[in-house]
């Protein structure tokens, strides 16, 4: 970035191995995948490697309206919320299509799955081709799986929709990378906290709309209405993006694309360090809403399951309160957001310890939680793509690689817990994550922020 002397020396002096001395501070951009340096224009996110001027006359400089940021925004959140509508449908899908508990877990488990593998194999793509067309196309694939989820006539072909629609969803990475790709670097904590935002909002509405749409008109329709609305945003996304040819697409192959990203996390210890923060305080985050509906379906309140969905709404006050960490990011304030944000997280299982005999106390607590995971997630995001803006799609995929453990060790943890010891072990557990971030914190808050 352009007055980041630090930042682009490592980069330019990584580069040296081929094509001359590299001037530590010119503005060159480096693939960190490949050792030959290349020209980069900032012009609209666009880098600029054909020697015969062709990325010059693909399009002019694209100018990244707030009606775009906000299309993104509700594009991811639409799409990551196909992993989660199924979460309150289980037993419902089980009594239709005649299928054992275990058989019923697995959906869950198959989607997530799904969506790991999706992170690895397909975000990185994104760094070596079209991301527009990358988009559209993964949007329309992912329009057919849940088309197979809602006319699905027995388990096994609804579990192989599930999979695949897992594998699919990542496009929401896909589109983070290109809006943050697209902004230019003083705003882009703004776009990425903007764009994150509707990633949570769609995590936290997922089950509260599948519940509703169930109610209404049964399990299938809530996957023919994703499906609707993904076709549309398809097409919506193929008439208003830009074209977003990578430079280095003829010389970085498949193979060497996705080694690069176990390259970016042995080089990059900000990353490591980032990528850690995702992990507990994903893993935080996954404690409380993969068990809050155990304690609340019991005595004193035993609440409908569409009542513990609404809980979700309360969730999005905190995840669009936390839009405001991404303009204290773009003014270089990443640390201190990411210290308070843990700081909050560790506070918020206070409350939440009381939710047994006050919902009150139970609100207090989401929206703190929700708050400080969205802050440290939008923080993590704009530091990391800063590192090497030339591969975004393969730093946030392999960031959220972690996020996914993160999730996955939460929602197994709590629910192994509540069965132990009760709602009281699961807070413990939850503050224990939120603590050990912020402990992580205190002892490299000097390594966990970019070259000034």
């Amino acid at each position: 970035m352009p007055g980041n002397c630090d930042a682009a020396t490592r980069q330019t002096l990584a580069g040296a191995g081929k094509g001359g001395d590299p001037t530590p501070c010119a503005p060159a951009a480096h693939d960190p995948a490949n050792t030959r340096p290349t020209k980069a224009s900032s012009a609209g996110g666009r880098t600029e490697g054909s020697t015969d001027g062709s990325a010059d006359r693909e399009a002019p400089a694209y100018v990244l309206s707030r009606r775009v940021v906000t299309l993104f925004a509700v594009a991811c959140g639409a799409a990551v919320a196909n992993v989660y509508f199924a979460q309150p449908l289980l037993v419902t899908m089980g009594d239709d299509l005649a299928m054992s508990p275990a058989l019923v877990g697995s959906v869950v488990t198959l989607t997530h799955v799904g969506y790991g593998l999706g992170l690895f194999l397909l975000v990185p793509l994104g760094d070596i081709a079209d991301r527009r067309r990358l988009i559209v196309v993964q949007l329309l694939l992912l329009v057919g799986a849940l088309a197979v989820i809602a006319t699905a006539p027995t388990a096994a072909v609804l579990l192989a929709g599930m999979a695949a629609t897992g594998l699919l969803a990542v496009v929401t990475q896909t589109m983070v990378a290109f809006a943050a790709s697209l902004a230019p670097p003083a705003g882009r904590g703004r776009v990425v906290g903007l764009v994150t935002s509707g990633v949570v909002v769609g995590i936290l509405l997922a089950r509260t709309a599948s519940g509703v749409l169930a109610d209404l008109a049964g399990w299938r329709s809530v996957y023919v209405a994703s499906a609707s609305l993904t076709a549309l945003l398809a097409l919506v996304l193929h008439r208003v993006l830009p074209r977003h040819v990578a430079a280095r697409a003829s010389t970085l192959g498949y193979g060497r694309l996705l080694r690069s990203t176990v390259t970016l996390f042995a080089r990059e210890r900000l990353l490591r360090l980032r990528a850690l923060f995702g992990l507990l305080v994903f893993a935080s985050f996954s404690t409380l809403w993969s068990s809050i509906a155990l304690p609340l379906s019991e005595e004193p309140y035993a609440m409908s399951h569409s009542a513990i969905g609404a809980l979700g709404l309360i969730g999005v006050a905190g995840a669009l309160a936390a839009t405001a960490a991404g303009r204290l990011n773009d003014r270089g304030l990443s640390g201190p957001t990411t210290g308070t944000a843990l700081a909050l997280l560790a506070v918020s299982w206070l409350p939440l310890a009381y939710t047994r005999s006050s919902l009150w106390a139970l609100a207090v607590g989401i929206v703190l939680l929700d708050l400080a995971v969205q802050a440290v997630h939008v923080t993590n995001q704009t530091v990391i793509y800063a590192l090497h803006p030339d591969a975004g799609s393969r730093l946030i995929g392999g960031y959220m690689v972690f996020y996914s453990i993160g999730s996955a060790t939460g929602a197994i943890a709590a629910t192994t817990l509540y069965a132990a010891a009760g709602w009281g072990a699961v807070c413990v557990l939850g503050a224990a994550f939120s603590c050990l971030a912020l402990a992580l914190w205190a002892f490299t808050r000097k390594s966990t922020q970019p070259a000034a």
